[in-house]
């Protein structure tokens, strides 16, 4: 079993810019494939960037251009450098790991106020 915890969530003015950070309880050089996922009040689950174990990565248009994913194997971490955020990012972040099995953090809340 893998534990995923996300950080790095907060209030944050519209244009300004937060990093989260998923960390795994061991390795993630293993997975094939690690995303972000956001769902905001009464809405669904929404992908928001994905990234593979090859390197490529894949954003959603929404975010595409002010999001970044990135991952850093020694620190069993995955990042999403947010910048530019706008008030419809506000949402609870969740990041998924997938191997042989899926992987889901709890979330972590990320507000943006106008």
């Amino acid at each position: 079993q893998v534990q995923l915890v996300e950080s790095g969530g907060g209030l944050v003015q519209a244009g300004g810019s937060l990093r989260l950070s998923c960390t795994a309880s061991r390795s993630i050089s293993s997975f094939n494939s690690m995303h972000w996922y956001r769902q905001a009040p009464g809405k669904q689950r929404e992908w928001v960037a994905g990234l593979t174990s090859r390197g490529t990565t894949n954003y959603a248009d929404s975010v595409k251009g002010r999001f970044a994913i990135s991952r850093d194997n020694a620190k069993n971490t995955v990042y999403l450098q947010m910048n530019n955020l706008i008030p419809e990012d506000t949402a609870v972040y969740y990041c998924r790991m997938s191997g042989w099995s899926d992987y889901w953090g709890q979330g972590t809340q990320v507000t943006v106020s106008s």
